[in-house]
């Protein structure tokens, strides 16, 4: 099964971040994204303001429908997204699975 295929499941606090090992697999599904620390990033371009803003809204109405939401940026035409799970300080398949969800939003 995909990552976009999957859904958000909720992550307990005490739980584990995910091993580097497990984080390298993952991240083959989301070429796109970059590892920073803890997180996960990627930025978007757009033609003008108004569609990085109407990308954010996408975004927050599938992260919302997922209740796992990104730290976002807008700079005029470009949008930044940040993705960690705060709650367990660091990476979880959450943030992959939404990652993926977004590469597939953006893609259409």
């Amino acid at each position: 099964m995909k990552l976009s295929e999957e859904s958000c499941r909720p992550v307990e606090k005490g739980e584990r971040p995910l091993s580097g090992s497990e984080v390298q697999e993952l991240a083959r599904e989301v070429p796109g994204w970059a590892q920073r620390n803890s997180a996960i990033e990627r930025e978007f371009r757009f033609k003008d303001f108004s569609e990085a803003v109407e990308f954010v809204n996408e975004v927050a109405g599938l992260a919302s429908a997922e209740d796992h939401h990104p730290d976002i940026s807008i700079m005029y035409n470009k949008v930044g997204l940040r993705l960690e799970t705060h709650k367990i300080g660091g990476l979880s398949r959450n943030d992959f699975i939404l990652a993926a969800k977004i590469d597939e939003m953006k893609a259409h």
